[in-house]
């Protein structure tokens, strides 16, 4: 079976960039883990790449996703947001069946 692997959106190489991420060494890295409101959470972080992680590059940036968080992120988004409610990195992810309201957690 294909996994596609996940999206950046350009908003969200430019905010990294902005950030700095690469100047430091770091990372962008998303991660899925049991827990929340809705079985599934997010965990969004700069971090160092790690031996198994799928790396995604763009504009001199990388986002890393570890191979066990793959799966739960197969075609999904990862883009930029600046909204009322606060700036944040959010996931677009086709493969949950439902989700909070923060958009945080999520259910397969």
């Amino acid at each position: 079976m294909l996994t596609l692997p996940p999206k950046v959106t350009p908003r969200a190489w430019e905010r990294l960039a902005e950030i700095g991420a690469h100047a430091q060494g770091k990372a962008l890295r998303i991660a899925v883990e049991g827990g929340g409101c809705s079985g599934f959470q997010y965990e969004i972080a700069l971090d160092a790449r790690g031996e198994d992680d799928l790396v995604l590059e763009g504009q001199g940036e990388a986002v890393v996703i570890d191979s066990t968080s793959l799966p739960f992120l197969a075609d999904a988004t990862i883009d930029f947001a600046d909204e009322l409610i606060g700036a944040r990195f959010v996931i677009e992810n086709p493969n949950a069946t439902s989700s909070c309201g923060c958009g945080t957690s999520f259910s397969i």
